[in-house]
Formats: C-alpha cells, structure tokens, sequence
C-alpha cells in the first residue's frame, strides 16, 4: 500500500496540539526536517566528520585509522538514535522514517551523515536534489536514497538526480483550485515513484473531508501502479485520518472496517472494528482506539480495564478493506487485551510468550530451591549456562539435536532477558532497526570472546 498519505514534519512542533510525532507517524511513515542549527544536530555531524578525517588521516596506521573510523561511527549512530528517539519522538524499529539532511553537511562528512542516519534506523535520506553534488557524495544504495524538488520542476532536472536515487518527491504549493488530475500530472511526469507534497493549511477552502476526498481519489488511482503517494506537511491528526481512512474501502453496511490488533511481534491480540472517526482519535492520542458496536461509540482501549495499548502502527491490508494495530499492550498488574484477562482473545499464550509470561511470574514469585529463582539470583550460574549451551547448540549435528540446544539456549536467554526487564517486543524493535543499517561489520568473531568462553567451559 504505497500509495498511503504520510505526515511531514516541517515545523519543530506538530501543528495538533493533541498529538505528537509519534502518535501520527503510526500511519506507518513520516518525514522529518531537523533543526540542522540545534546543538543535538551539529553533534552528530561533528561525529561524522571526525569519521570522514579519520579516513585519511596520515597519523595512525591502518589499524587505528579503522578503529577511529568504528568509534566515531558508533557514538554518531547512538546520538542519531538518541536524536530520533527523544528529542524528535519517533519509533525508527517500527515506523518508516525519511531524514531531511543539509547537502552541505552530506558533502562536508563525505556521505558518513547519510549512513549514520540509515544505520540509526531510518528509511530513506532526502537531499535537494538539484545538487548533484550531494547526492553523489550521500554513497548510500540508490534506493534509500530520495532526491527532493520544489514545483514546478523540469523533468530533465529530476531525471538527472535520478540518476543516483531511487525516487523523488515535490513540494507543491496549494491553492483553491488544486486537483486530482494536478497531482498525478505531478507523479507520472517521470519515470520514478514520485511523492507529492503539500501543507493542507495553505488553502483555506481545503477542508479536512474535501482533503479525504482529494487524497483518497489520487491514492485509489496509483495503488495498483505503486507510482507515488502524497505526504501531507504538517498536518492535524484529522486531516490525516480522514485521508488515510479515504484510501480505504469496505461492503460493510456500518461502514467499520474489520482492525485485528497485533504485537510488535505479529501476535493477534483480538479482532475489533474501527471507523474513521476511531482512526483519528487514535492518531491524537497515540493509544488503541475503536469502535464498539455493542455501545455504538468509540472505545478507547483501557479508558475502564486500565488495560490501555500504546500504538506503534496502523497498515491496511493488500486489498484495502481491513486495518492492522500494531501495539503494545499495558496493563497495572498484567498486559491483557481480552475482557477475560488473558493476553489475547485466544486464551492463554503459547510457545516463546508463555516462556516469558511465566519467567515475569517466577522473577517475583518464584518458590525457594526453584531453579530458574537459582538462576535469576546467581549471575555467575546464569552466564555459565548461557556459554555452555550456546556451545552444545554450536556443536549439534542432527535436527533434532539442533531443536533440543535451540530450546534450552531460548529459555536461558529469556531469563536473562526478564532479569534485565527485556520484552520480546524489545528484541524486536531492535532486529527491526538493525535491518535498516547500510554499514556491515565483517562479523568476524571476537578473540578475548571466544578465550572467555573456553575458559569458562573449562572449569565445569
């Protein structure tokens, strides 16, 4: 579903002052434009030319200069982290974020910043793509890379820059008479997936249903196509909801659209109906929001049972009629979606979730003698077993073997996890993020590693 309408942010603060970054970014993308005068900014690119010198320092042999280059990586991509995560409020493992970077800077830390801000967990980088110069010292695949225009722009202009990024985007000035036949003009002047933007406040006769409409009815015609979307800059979470529910379509005679409501992990919490009045609320406050047919009125999740949800995304589904919440499911005593206090609407959880549920259980209740009370008490054991069934695991050789090592390596690192108050979700977030990287270390094996752990196996 390319064609989904996304938020751009633009000014440092969400124009609906009942919302924030996160909670309209749910819609599953954004586009942020940092503040590249702000003293958090300037950090990260600080690093990142100090990463770019170290490349050609003549001072320190090869050794060095490679571990310059790792470590001022490493504290640029934290800081971004950082940065993404609480100065700009957004989820980067979950959410498909684009980064609005100064060509300048791009050019001036040899592409170091482009890769930083990749490897920290966003999507795409976006340069003025009418500096070619940029864009080709930006040395990020192609397709993260998205060159940016303002209309009217020559397709000749945009055609070169696509000659080092994948897409473009275009920022179209609004007025009164904006079109559907305006826009996809727009899109389909180029060869390349084209994102259209616009500020929905610049025409004043542009309500939030008449922008539903505007934005469904151009979404609805490149969703088979895949040859743009429209991002609407700064926008209310009204505005946003109600373009994004136009895209959708359902037979239902209520108008609902079917929602199932999932973990960060895929697990389906329970099945629910949403309207576009729901999706809304939801973007404003960032939580679970529905719509209950039994009350015929909208239901936000956790309002009575306290058993609230932290929204993290909304997708609509390959053919458009049906909704998916992904979320995290809170609760004072016990995270519990269903009105029976289970976790999910299918009765007690299985496999992976059950090992968890049960290892938060023990680490406040386990009885005296208990083993996994053993380990949660004692680090020492806790590591050892950690090294030695990692070992077995490495060294089984039928697949049944593999099944038994695997089984015992998940339910110690588990009780680590729990130990260190470490969800599933959690390991999660950060695979997710770690997908987005572009710089790869070469994974050799760790020498002191790998003498830690024969040292360890040896006195068992």
């Amino acid at each position: 579903m390319t064609s989904l309408p996304f938020p751009s942010f633009v000014s440092q603060n969400p124009v609906d002052a009942t919302a924030n970054r996160s909670a309209l970014a749910a819609v599953g993308r954004c586009r942020i434009q940092p503040e590249h005068a702000t003293e958090e900014y300037r950090a990260i690119v600080d690093l990142a030319i100090d990463q770019a010198q170290a490349a050609f320092s003549q001072d320190v042999d090869d050794k060095d200069r490679k571990q310059l280059q790792k470590k001022y990586m490493k504290q640029g991509v934290a800081a971004a982290v950082d940065y993404l995560t609480y100065q700009l409020q957004l989820d980067v493992s979950v959410v498909n974020v684009d980064v609005v970077l100064d060509a300048a800077d791009i050019i001036r830390t040899d592409g170091c910043l482009a890769a930083c801000f990749l490897d920290a967990g966003c999507s795409h980088v976006v340069v003025d793509g009418t500096n070619l110069s940029a864009l080709d010292a930006a040395k990020i695949p192609a397709g993260r890379l998205i060159g940016h225009f303002t209309h009217p722009v020559s397709p000749q202009d945009m055609a070169a820059a696509c000659d080092f990024c994948g897409s473009a985007s275009v920022t179209l000035t609004v007025s009164d008479d904006i079109s559907e036949s305006t826009i996809l003009e727009i899109i389909r002047s180029v060869d390349v997936s084209v994102t259209v933007m616009f500020r929905p406040e610049d025409s004043v006769g542009l309500l939030p249903h008449d922008l539903a409409i505007l934005v469904g009815a151009v979404s609805k015609e490149l969703r088979e196509s895949g040859e743009g979307c429209i991002a609407l800059i700064d926008p209310t979470a009204e505005q946003l909801g109600l373009s994004f529910t136009a895209c959708m379509k359902t037979d239902r005679p209520d108008g609902l659209f079917t929602t199932v409501v999932c973990t960060r992990s895929g697990e389906a919490l329970g099945l629910v109906y949403s309207s576009m009045a729901s999706v809304v609320a939801a973007l404003q406050c960032g939580r679970g929001v529905y719509y209950s047919r039994s009350r015929m009125r909208l239901w936000r999740k956790g309002d009575t049972s306290g058993n609230f949800q932290t929204l993290h995304r909304l997708d609509v589904d390959c053919d458009g009629d049906a909704l998916r919440f992904t979320v995290t499911q809170r609760g004072e005593n016990q995270a519990a979606f269903c009105h029976l206090n289970t976790l999910t609407c299918w009765g007690p959880p299985v496999g992976l979730r059950h090992l968890e549920e049960k290892l938060q259980d023990r680490l406040v209740s386990a009885p005296e003698g208990s083993y996994t009370k053993r380990l949660f008490d004692d680090t020492e054991l806790l590591r050892d077993k950690l090294v030695e069934e990692a070992q077995e695991l490495s060294e089984a050789d039928t697949k049944q073997h593999v099944a038994e090592e695997l089984a015992d390596v998940l339910y110690f690192a588990m009780v680590r996890a729990v130990k260190a108050g470490v969800s599933m979700d959690d390991a999660v977030a950060e695979l997710d993020r770690r997908s987005r990287k572009v710089t790869r270390r070469q994974g050799d094996s760790k020498a002191f590693r790998i003498a830690a752990g024969k040292e360890i196996l040896e006195q068992m």
